[in-house]
């Protein structure tokens, strides 16, 4: 994948973008606004998209990603290829990955106070996000920037953060809503976390942000931004709010933690099937926030009367495995989605398992192939009737089984590993 700049590099200076007519910029507030659930404000995008247009230059559209996490999942694509249009129509992308903001954690969308990260945890994630956000962005050197927060956040005095923090009230910042529920509920909320939007906003003061892209979680942190430029004379940010994603059980957002996503790098396999697996009325959900299929189409494959939703999933997961995959891993993943769960097969590839001579609890043979982090989580996999070994169903928790060489470890619909005997 070509990279713009290494994070951390100063910015690339790139040549402006040729001048825009009156009409090519409708075109693009029109493509722009499409699919948002919020803009603070239209007005103020129509008006910057035309001064840059007499100023001939590209607009700085920025959106922050705390490496928190080592992968990158579907949820956050669709802030991405807000970005990419955006990418497409001239402009430029200002990526931040916010290594310093991750040592406090983002108390958006969450009712308790998030864990710490180590600097090595954060280092390690930040190393993937480039890679896998250039699965959806034009990583040329004229459409990214590439920025870590600690470059700036890390050199502000004592005295730099009082001055910023004098910039916002305290119920100011109570407006945030996860703050009033837990306040609400008698819990506590730490003053450190008070900074985090501070620290967001301050990232788009320092990047010169002419535009934020976010979730509707990050509603608060984006219009802090727009008050902290304002507050260092400067013009004020677009906001630009996206649908959250919800995940593959159809109720929380997609999150890794919950265990509902779908990982950008997830393999061929994997992704098709975990596609296949969301409940029907996230068809139209996912249709138009991950993918680019017309409208008239997608209102074939939500209707059931036109299309059978089996197969419009299978039309939803080939879509997004070619996106990610190429077209030949997506067939592919069709072919082995519908060997394995039509014909009530097994895969043709799985990890294998190597057990010694004897007999094994079966708890202990799920954690052992990955499929549990503990034995109480196999043992709940156990009890919801998800595991089976050579095709039968295994109920007892506390079964010890003697399986021979070959056999199949099945855990839920979609893990498989073989055992080997040594």
């Amino acid at each position: 994948m070509p990279v713009c700049c290494q994070i951390g590099d100063p910015p690339v200076h790139c040549p402006p973008m040729a001048e825009l007519t009156e009409q090519q910029t409708q075109e693009q507030m029109t493509a722009l606004t499409g699919g948002c659930e919020a803009i603070y404000t239209p007005e103020e995008l129509a008006a910057r998209l035309r001064l840059a247009t007499r100023e001939g230059r590209q607009l700085r559209v920025k959106l922050g990603l705390d490496p928190t996490a080592p992968d990158i999942h579907l949820g956050h694509t669709v802030v991405l290829r807000k970005m990419r249009q955006f990418q497409d129509l001239g402009h430029k992308a200002v990526l931040i990955i916010g290594d310093y903001t991750a040592r406090i954690g983002d108390p958006s969308g969450v009712n308790k106070t998030r864990p710490v990260l180590s600097p090595e945890q954060i280092g390690v994630n930040a190393e993937t996000y480039l890679a896998q956000a250039g699965k959806v962005l034009d990583t040329s050197p004229e459409k990214l920037e590439v920025r870590r927060n600690s470059e700036w956040l890390d050199q502000l005095t004592f005295a730099d953060v009082l001055r910023l923090t004098g910039q916002k009230t305290v119920a100011q910042m109570l407006q945030r809503e996860s703050f009033k529920k837990r306040l609400a509920a008698d819990e506590d909320v730490y003053l450190h976390e008070f900074l985090y939007p501070i620290m967001q906003g301050y990232d788009s003061v320092v990047v010169e942000a002419d535009v934020e892209l976010g979730g509707t979680d990050q509603t608060f942190n984006n219009l802090v931004g727009r008050d902290l430029q304002k507050a260092h004379s400067r013009p004020p940010q677009i906001v630009m709010i996206l649908p959250i994603l919800v995940g593959l059980d159809g109720v929380e957002k997609m999150s890794k933690s919950k265990g509902n996503y779908v990982g950008v790098t997830d393999e061929p396999n994997d992704m098709f099937g975990k596609l296949m697996s969301i409940p029907d009325e996230l068809m139209a959900n996912y249709l138009d926030l991950l993918t680019d299929v017309p409208a008239d189409r997608a209102a074939e494959l939500v209707d059931p009367d036109k299309t059978h939703p089996r197969k419009a999933k299978a039309e939803l997961a080939r879509t997004i495995v070619d996106r990610f995959h190429g077209t030949d891993a997506a067939t592919a993943a069709e072919a082995e989605f519908e060997r394995v769960f039509s014909k009530r097969d097994v895969p043709t590839e799985m990890p294998e398992i190597a057990l010694p001579a004897g007999k094994v609890a079966l708890v202990d043979l799920i954690v052992t192939a990955g499929f549990a982090k503990s034995k109480s989580e196999a043992r709940r996999l156990i009890e919801q009737n998800a595991v089976s070994l050579d095709g039968e169903k295994v109920t007892a928790i506390d079964a010890e089984v003697d399986p021979p060489a070959g056999a199949v470890l099945r855990v839920g619909r979609r893990r498989f590993a073989r055992i080997t005997r040594g």
